[in-house]
């Protein structure tokens, strides 16, 4: 079967005869059929030297400066003004709500520490609390040991006990202080 250009399909869909053209020719170029060869077809393509009157490129003028007058010359260094007050109110007004959420930032910080110390010392608090009251009952269980071992009266511990209990908060507080 003969191999067809692409032109000559499309060409072969409106004329069912089929033409024998080795010459195409647009306006910017012409190509040519070279021998057809057995891997496929082979093509000469030939640009056309550019036309000595070819158009420039059309540069766009630009529209005339109209003379201004004194009048509109200061409505616009007016309106200028207008735009730097406003942009520097702006600024001021953004500084003052950075200012503003430093200051939230820094009261929030401060509460939270607060709240830390009070929770803190009312922990440390009820752990003291908490010791005293096993200490306590730590005494009163070895007061009832002696008690069992040996008959002397419980009014000669005691004093002895309470003595000793306050050399050993004495010397704590002075550890302490």
């Amino acid at each position: 079967m003969k191999e067809l250009s692409m032109l000559s399909l499309i060409c072969s869909c409106f004329y069912p005869e089929p033409r024998n053209i080795n010459i195409y020719t647009y306006d910017d170029m012409e190509v040519k059929q070279i021998n057809k060869r057995a891997s496929g077809q082979a093509f000469e393509l030939i640009l056309k030297p550019p036309s000595p009157i070819s158009e420039a490129p059309r540069t766009l003028a630009s529209p005339k400066k109209k003379d201004l007058s004194l009048e509109e010359i200061q409505k616009k260094l007016e309106a200028a003004e207008e735009r730097r007050k406003s942009q520097e109110a702006q600024v001021l007004k953004q500084l003052a709500e950075k200012r503003e959420h430093e200051r939230e930032v820094l009261q929030k910080a401060l509460e939270e520490n607060n709240n830390f110390s009070k929770m803190a010392e009312e922990k440390l608090i009820l752990k003291m609390e908490q010791i005293k009251e096993n200490r306590e009952a730590n005494l009163a269980a070895i007061i009832e040991r002696l008690q069992e071992k040996f008959p002397i009266p419980v009014a000669f511990h005691l004093n002895t006990l309470a003595c000793y209990i306050e050399k050993k908060q004495r010397g704590r507080k002075e550890n302490e202080g």
